[in-house]
C-alpha cells in the first residue's frame, strides 16, 4: 500500500525515528521472497547478553529519560542486549507490535544521537521484525515483556551497513547503543465490536487467529471509493496526519488474488503520508481497535495504466480489511 520507498531522515526525532530505522519497503508493495525468505530466518528473541551489552551502566527509573555510561568505541560482533529492568507484563512475540521509548548513542564517540517518547512527546510503536524495523532493534525487543527497559549494542552489520548515515554523522564502523522501554503491547488484531455487514461490499471471514479471507461481490468493480467498518474499536481517533499500526490484506478485484498482506510476517507501522490515498483515507477518522474493508478505485490508488505508468498494481481496483492495532 506505499507509494513510495520510505526515506532515510536525517533526524532521530520522535517520528522520524520509525521511518529512519524502518527496513526501507521495495518500489513494489510486495515484498520480494529472498527478503522475506531472509527475514524469515532471523530469531529475533534469541539475541544474547554479552560482555558489551552487560557493560552499558543504564539508569532504572522507568518514568524518565534513561541515562547510559560507557567507555567510547564500545562495539559488538552481533547485536547484544541486557534487560535492565525486567517487565511483568505480555511478551512481545517476533512479528508483534507495542509502543516503545527510547534513547539512541552512538557507539563510537558516545553521543547521544535523540531520544523519543519521553517528557510527553510521541511514543512510537515498533514492530518485533526485521521485515519493518532495522535489524539491530528488533533483535533488542523481540520477545521481551511489556514494562522492560532492555539496552542493547547493535554492530554497523544489523544497523546502517557498509554505508553508515551520513546525516547522521554514523560511518560504517560505528555502532548504536540503544536504551529502549517496552511500554505497551499491541494486539495482533483488531478487537472491536462486530458491526452488521456493509451492503454491496466484499464479506470477510476471519481464521482464529485475525488472516481474513476476502469474497468478491459479482459485477463490476466501484468506480468511486467504498468503506465499511467490519468492528468497531473503542480506542482513540486516528488523525489525518497519523502514524498507525496495522495488520492488513490486499486483494486485486480483478482477479481475487491476494497481492499483499502483513499476516504472516507481523503488522506495519507508517504514516499516512506515505501510503495511497484511498488507504489512508479508510483509516483516517477511524478509531483504534476496529476493522475496515475498503474498495479502492485506481485513481486513489496506483493509478491507470499507461506508458508512463506501468506500475505493478496500475490500472487495479483493489480491496484492503485493514485493523487499525495503534496510533500515534
Amino acid at each position: 500500500m506505499r507509494r513510495r520507498t520510505a526515506p532515510v531522515l536525517a533526524s532521530f526525532a520522535a517520528v522520524a525515528l520509525v521511518a529512519t530505522l524502518a527496513a526501507c519497503s521495495n518500489d513494489s508493495p510486495t515484498p520480494s521472497s529472498s527478503t522475506a525468505a531472509a527475514a524469515a530466518d532471523v530469531d529475533v528473541c534469541a539475541t544474547p547478553s554479552g560482555k558489551a551489552s552487560d557493560a552499558v551502566k543504564v539508569s532504572t527509573d522507568l518514568k524518565a529519560e534513561p541515562t547510559a555510561t560507557f567507555d567510547k568505541g564500545l562495539t559488538s560482533s552481533q547485536t547484544e542486549r541486557t534487560v535492565v529492568v525486567k517487565g511483568d507484563g505480555d511478551e512481545l512475540e517476533a512479528g508483534g507490535s507495542a509502543s516503545v521509548s527510547y534513547v539512541v548513542f552512538n557507539g563510537t564517540t558516545g553521543e547521544r544521537i535523540d531520544a523519543a517518547g519521553y517528557d510527553g512527546g510521541v511514543v512510537p510503536t515498533f514492530t518485533a521484525s526485521v521485515d519493518s524495523l532495522m535489524a539491530g532493534l528488533a533483535k533488542s525487543i523481540g520477545c521481551v515483556t511489556e514494562g522492560s527497559r532492555v539496552v542493547s549494542v547493535i554492530p554497523p552489520a544489523d544497523a546502517f551497513g557498509t554505508t553508515g548515515n551520513a546525516d547522521l554523522e554514523i560511518t560504517a564502523d560505528d555502532s548504536l547503543v540503544v536504551v529502549v522501554d517496552v511500554k505497551d503491547v499491541v494486539p495482533s488484531k483488531a478487537w472491536g465490536a462486530d458491526q452488521p455487514a456493509p451492503e454491496g461490499l466484499p464479506t470477510v471471514k476471519l481464521a482464529d487467529d485475525g488472516t481474513p479471507a476476502v469474497t468478491l461481490p459479482e459485477g463490476d468493480a466501484p468506480t468511486e471509493l467504498k468503506i465499511g467498518v467490519l468492528k468497531k474499536g473503542d480506542g482513540a481517533v486516528v488523525a489525518d496526519d497519523a502514524t498507525v499500526t496495522v495488520q492488513y490484506q490486499g486483494t486485486k478485484w480483478s482477479d481475487g488474488s491476494i497481492f499483499d498482506q502483513s499476516w504472516g510476517r507481523g503488522a506495519s507501522s507508517f504514516a499516512l503520508s506515505g501510503v495511497v490515498p484511498g488507504f489512508a483515507q479508510a483509516i483516517a477518522g477511524q478509531t483504534v481497535g476496529s476493522q475496515v474493508v475498503v474498495v479502492i478505485p485506481p485513481a486513489l490508488g496506483y493509478g491507470e495504466k499507461s506508458d508512463g505508468n506501468t506500475a505493478e498494481l496500475a490500472g487495479e481496483t483493489l480491496v484492503f480489511v485493514i485493523d487499525i492495532l495503534a496510533t500515534s
